[in-house]
């Protein structure tokens, strides 16, 4: 039984770590690109006030650490159109983006987040 109690846990470990994101990371590049689409949905799910201090034109703005996150998404958002996500560095947006596949969303995520966006400018 107890070969049993840490057999669980590692084969738990291991179909997690094997388990291929369902959204797709991209450059600043390939966003640009992804985004000239106007019909993409541009998501900013850092805060209210790092939304305020500069954003991507035209990008909706949901805190992804409120608790609210996912009810307010799936309210917001159009599960039929794309949806194109960015946080500041690229974690937030990871966690958002689980989010959202999770609940039927086709999504990109800015893997260097606004940061990085910045910079290509």
């Amino acid at each position: 039984m107890k070969r049993l109690f840490y057999i669980i846990p590692l084969c738990t470990l291991m179909y997690a770590c094997t388990q291929e994101e369902k959204f797709k990371s991209v450059s600043a590049e390939e966003f640009a690109s992804v985004i000239s689409d106007t019909t993409v949905q541009i998501l900013d799910v850092r805060t209210p006030e790092e939304h305020s201090e500069g954003h991507i034109p035209g990008s909706l703005n949901i805190n992804v650490n409120d608790q609210s996150f996912e009810l307010d998404a799936l309210d917001a958002l159009d599960k039929d159109r794309p949806v194109a996500l960015y946080c500041r560095s690229g974690r937030r947006s990871k966690k958002a983006a689980k989010t959202l596949t999770n609940n039927g969303f086709q999504v990109i995520e800015l893997s260097t987040g606004y940061n990085g966006w910045k910079e290509r400018e």
